[in-house]
């Protein structure tokens, strides 16, 4: 999955697969997270947001099913 970076103090860089609905996260830590089920609206409102980490917190992290990469 291709992802591209993002201005963000927690996040560094966002991929997406409309064909799967998989979200992806490299995070300033290192780490890579997938997260499931995730609409393109969602995807859309979450690279449209001012603040994505926030966006991110209060929408995703707690509400998709997740699987950590690295």
């Amino acid at each position: 999955m291709n992802r591209v970076p993002v201005a963000s103090s927690n996040l560094a860089e966002i991929g997406y697969s409309a064909e799967t609905h998989t979200l992806e996260i490299l995070f300033h830590s290192g780490h890579i997270y997938q997260y499931s089920d995730v609409t393109e609206s969602e995807f859309a409102a979450l690279m449209n947001s001012s603040s994505k980490g926030r966006y991110f917190d209060q929408f995703i992290r707690y509400s998709h099913g997740t699987i950590q990469l690295r």
